[in-house]
């Protein structure tokens, strides 16, 4: 999979911004006015969180993001202002005079936190009428808007501002609070976790009776999907089928802030119009890099790159047809672009690989067809393969550009191609599309062929022949 150009996506995101401060430093004794221990505070963190650390994942990512919130009229909304600011994020925050911005104050000691102290008071009766003002301006010139819900009053009637995105035809995605997700009737996507799942739908003992659930929380607040995340078991996302992502992380360090990353990778992908099945994919490939640091994180284009590169080709290598059928199957219902082509590839060469590396441009997933031994031998003469089929699939399966290798011993790939059917054939030479074999049966299923050009001057035949004439010599 190709990692979007984020760059061109245009995020509206509405929530509970927070500041998250935190003071650090060494206990060397305790306290001889009470039994606590004395923190020596040499450092001070303000980061910016809730709504505001969603805000900041997008941008990270290269998205175009305008946040807006509620804050108080204070030092701590500036500091907010100015760190989001220095993130390219636009900051729309609606300021109450009598109010405090909300700040979670942690002290922080040898990486254990030793206290917590929450300075905040709802925001949900507090006049919201130049929030929404401002939000019907903004909404117009935004691709998605994301709820952001953290239960501190910014968002006490979530319909006010759905029915103004639904108005302007734009995409609403929920990250949920509370035990009551009738209020957000209406969005296209809601991403609560298991525990939240359970609280507003009861405990589900089976996949069928999580399934169930789902489809009749769907049905009950007019979504379209459900996206569920369940920590070590991945995330299950429920359309009128299921479709289950497990987790990729090799280590769990901290889970703080996987929810903002996985809901914030999701609003960049679907902005650009990606099938929700595989925004799904690109947002737990970037859960799986953020828990494995420590405390709140985000995740840049280069990271979420090296993990999609990393675990589609660990899920890749040598198939039989059968298990091709089941992969590819796979792949397209998660919007995935599957291109295939085939040859001999006897002597992996340069020719080889520039040709493979161009294919796989021209989709998310390549498939490259082999001939057999003898399927070799009918083609090229007696002599050929060089290598024979397990050595030339292994070193095709060990290229990045290549996902799965199959094998087959027709004359050509045909009836392969015709029960394979992607979404992209290719061919390298200069053949005519009609003269390819499989070409009709895409075309047919509504797919393309192409043909690319070989690099000049390089063939296995040549790379051959020069061998003989060097050992004649």
């Amino acid at each position: 999979m190709q990692i979007p150009d984020f760059s061109k996506a245009n995020i509206l995101i509405i929530g509970d911004v927070m500041l998250d401060r935190y003071w650090t430093g060494p206990t060397a004794r305790i306290s001889p006015e009470a039994p606590v221990p004395i923190v020596r505070v040499d450092d001070v963190e303000d980061r910016p969180g809730g709504a505001a650390n969603v805000a900041i994942n997008a941008a990270t990512l290269g998205a175009n993001v305008v946040l807006m919130g509620m804050t108080g009229q204070d030092e701590a909304a500036q500091i907010l202002i100015d760190r989001l600011a220095a993130m390219n994020v636009t900051c729309e925050f609606s300021k109450v005079a009598h109010q405090d911005t909300i700040t979670k104050l942690r002290i922080m000691s040898r990486n254990q936190q030793l206290l917590r102290l929450d300075f905040e008071k709802s925001f949900a009766k507090d006049d919201k009428s130049e929030l929404l003002a401002k939000f019907e301006e903004r909404v117009q010139h935004t691709d998605l808007v994301v709820l952001s819900d953290y239960s501190k009053g910014c968002l006490s009637d979530p319909q006010s501002i759905i029915s103004l995105a639904r108005k302007y035809n734009k995409p609403i995605i929920v990250d949920p609070k509370g035990s009551d997700f009738a209020k957000y009737k209406g969005a296209t996507l809601i991403t609560p976790n298991m525990s939240e799942f359970e609280g507003e739908m009861g405990v589900c003992e089976s996949e069928d009776e999580l399934f169930d659930s789902a489809q009749v929380l769907k049905q009950k607040c007019e979504l379209e999907a459900v996206l569920i995340t369940r920590s070590e078991k991945g995330m299950s996302l429920f359309q009128e089928q299921a479709y289950h992502l497990p987790a990729h992380a090799k280590e769990v360090y901290d889970v703080t802030g996987a929810g903002d990353t996985v809901i914030s990778t999701l609003a960049c992908c679907i902005a650009l119009g990606l099938p929700l099945g595989r925004a799904c994919q690109f947002a737990n490939h970037a859960a799986s890099v953020v828990v494995g640091k420590l405390g709140t994180s985000t995740v840049s284009t280069t990271e979420l790159a090296i993990a999609v590169s990393t675990q589609v080709h660990q899920g890749g290598g040598v198939m039989n047809a059968q298990r091709l059928r089941l992969a590819v199957q796979q792949a397209q219902l998660k919007g995935e672009r599957v291109v295939m082509t085939n040859g001999c590839f006897d002597i992996l060469h340069s020719g080889h690989v520039a040709y493979l590396t161009e294919a796989a441009t021209l989709g998310d997933r390549l498939i490259v067809a082999v001939n057999t031994d003898d399927s070799v031998r009918k083609l090229k003469g007696e002599g050929r393969p060089i290598n024979n089929l397990q050595r030339r699939m292994a070193v095709l399966a060990g290229l990045s550009a290549v996902d799965w290798v199959v094998p087959f011993s027709e004359e050509t790939p045909q009836s392969l191609i015709a029960d394979i059917l992607p979404d992209v054939l290719v061919k390298g030479g200069d053949y005519q599309i009609h003269e390819i074999a499989g070409g009709k049966e895409v075309i047919a299923n509504g797919g393309e062929v192409r043909v690319l050009l070989f690099e000049e001057g390089v063939s296995t035949t040549g790379i051959i022949s020069q061998i003989v004439n060097a050992d004649v010599k």
